[in-house]
């Protein structure tokens, strides 16, 4: 009962964050989320990412372990979808990547800090970053027959993730008054993104959520087991191998909506997908907290 409650302890203020953006828009409030979501990824989240790294007390060895547990673990994810949708006979632009690729910044990072603390963002910034080189490249490859190395360069979260693991390897520091300015525009990150995902799942309209509801709890069993034995390989200790577990095994993220919107694929069922399995984390979330932690 303990643990339960220890878990729900962790889980439910990302939720409840993530309720006050449902409600705003149910309410008729005004709520643009392309700003706000220009704002995250172009400022706030690359501010938090860059002092969370630099002041992070992880080895060269602790980071470059978990990199690789995490590019495993996405391997292995995706090996497995592909083979489900095969056998399925899923459209491989439209379920593959939503499948593989969670929502491992609006509620992955939010959930490690709150479960573990700035240790705990720390290595989820790492999956996060892995995450999202892969998604800009292969992800986007799926979706549209062609991804960007050069896209994957100019994107804010990349940068500032190198140059915080820049910073971390050498020792650096910069100037008092600039980390603190960074880590106060970044503070804005985590409230802001869970607002915005309940915003967006607000104004989302779902068909075949039947297909949506069992390919979720699949994408719960597939992605938890391949970051255990991702991190089983690699020898991960037990926080960032819970941390990456739990990143892994996050809901389908509202951007493989927008990505399938935005290349003419079918967006309902990616749709259905993204409220199907955020709905499903309420319980599985709680869950796989409760067993690593």
């Amino acid at each position: 009962m303990n643990l339960a409650l220890t878990a729900l302890n962790i889980t439910a203020p990302a939720f409840i964050l993530a309720a006050v953006g449902f409600c705003w828009v149910k309410l008729g409030f005004e709520y643009r989320v392309e700003f706000v979501t220009r704002l995250a990824m172009t400022l706030s989240v690359p501010c938090l990412i860059f002092v969370v790294l630099m002041n992070a007390n992880l080895t060269p060895e602790a980071l470059g372990a978990l990199t690789l547990a995490s590019f495993a673990a996405y391997a292995l994810v995706t090996i497995g979808f592909f083979i489900v949708a095969k056998l399925m006979r899923l459209d491989i632009s439209t379920y593959l990547a939503p499948l593989v690729f969670g929502n491992t910044g609006n509620l992955g990072l939010p959930l490690a800090l709150f479960a573990f603390g700035e240790a705990g963002l720390s290595y989820a910034i790492v999956v996060f970053a892995v995450m999202a080189i892969l998604s800009f490249t292969i992800g986007v490859w799926i979706v549209s027959g062609g991804g960007s190395l050069t896209r994957v360069v100019r994107e804010p979260v990349v940068a500032a993730t190198f140059l915080g693991a820049l910073f971390l390897w050498r020792g650096w520091q910069t100037p008092a008054f600039l980390t603190n300015a960074l880590d106060l525009i970044g503070q804005m990150a985590i409230p802001m993104m869970l607002i915005t995902l309940g915003v967006a799942i607000a104004r989302l309209e779902t068909r075949d959520i039947g297909r949506a509801v069992w390919l979720s709890a699949l994408k719960i069993v597939i992605c938890a087991g391949s970051a255990w034995i991702a991190a089983q390989a690699f020898g991960l200790a037990p926080v960032p191998s819970a941390v990456l577990i739990m990143q892994v095994a996050t809901p389908v993220a509202v951007t493989s909506y927008l990505l399938a919107e935005k290349y003419g694929h079918e967006a309902q069922p990616v749709a259905g997908l993204v409220v199907a399995s955020t709905l499903l984390s309420v319980i599985s979330l709680p869950l796989i907290l409760a067993f690593v932690i």
